[in-house]
């Protein structure tokens, strides 16, 4: 490896750790496709790989959100509790998965995210009112019980296709538990952490991560969610969603067609 190729390793941290703390993604939406196309990394060692990174950059993004005090981890740590048992069996599963369903799934999950990314920056000015009535829960247990059910499936998600579940988890704590967009961001980064530790230690068991492009990619990641956190609050959201939407839809759909002629 040369110079050239440490700096654009750690240029694609750079991105991820600022797509983190900005909109509370996983990174992992950046590095298995980059790692995959461009550096012939196998599918489960890239998810691997990208895992670990997503543990570093999170912990990095939720601590500058935590001394903003926009963590709140009481209400979000039912979500976090099943989400580390659905990562394990969802790890489980992309062991006995081929190289080719898991990159195709892969593809397919980030066009979803990319879709559901650009539309969400349409629809929250007309949804401002109603967007955190989603769910009206009469009792405290049925709040709870949802959270542990929605944990559990995005825990699987994440085991499976290497995403920390950020924005599912995001889009929870605005709907379910009604969380200011800020402090659901940074609470959602946190749980994603913990997530993503989960997954990566069943990937790592399997002998599935590059600890010398994990450690090159989160230098950069490091750097980025502490830059992207500080300026977090003075980027158009909208924007952001609408640019990091196309390009999760356009990586998707490059990923799934590599994968049809390989």
């Amino acid at each position: 490896m040369n110079l050239s190729f440490y700096l654009l390793l750690i240029i694609i941290g750079l991105i991820t750790g600022s797509i983190t703390s900005l909109i509370g993604a996983s990174g992992v939406m950046i590095v298995v496709p980059i790692l995959t196309m461009f550096f012939n990394v196998s599918v489960h060692n890239a998810i691997g790989t990208s895992l670990l990174i997503d543990v570093i950059a999170s912990l990095t993004v939720s601590y500058s959100y935590y001394k903003n005090k926009n963590i709140d981890l009481k209400s979000g740590i039912w979500i976090a509790l099943t989400s580390i048992i659905g990562a394990q069996v969802g790890a489980l599963f992309a062991s006995n998965m081929g190289e080719g369903n898991l990159s195709s799934g892969f593809g397919i999950v980030l066009v979803l995210a990319g879709l559901s990314t650009f539309r969400k920056s349409y629809k929250e000015k007309n949804n401002s009112k109603t967007k955190n009535k989603v769910f009206n829960f009469k009792k405290e247990w049925q709040k709870i019980l949802a959270s542990l059910i929605i944990g559990f499936g995005i825990g699987i998600l994440s085991g499976i296709f290497g995403a920390g579940g950020g924005v599912m988890i995001l889009i929870t704590l605005i709907a379910i538990m009604s969380f200011p967009l800020h402090k659901a961001i940074g609470t959602s980064t946190l749980i994603m952490a913990i997530t993503a530790l989960s997954s990566t230690i069943g990937y790592a068991s399997r002998g599935n991560i590059d600890i010398e492009l994990s450690i090159l990619i989160s230098i950069g990641a490091i750097l980025g969610g502490i830059i992207g956190s500080k300026y977090a609050n003075k980027v158009n959201e909208k924007t952001l969603q609408k640019i990091v939407g196309i390009c999760f839809t356009l990586m998707g759909i490059t990923m799934t067609i590599i994968t049809k002629f390989k």
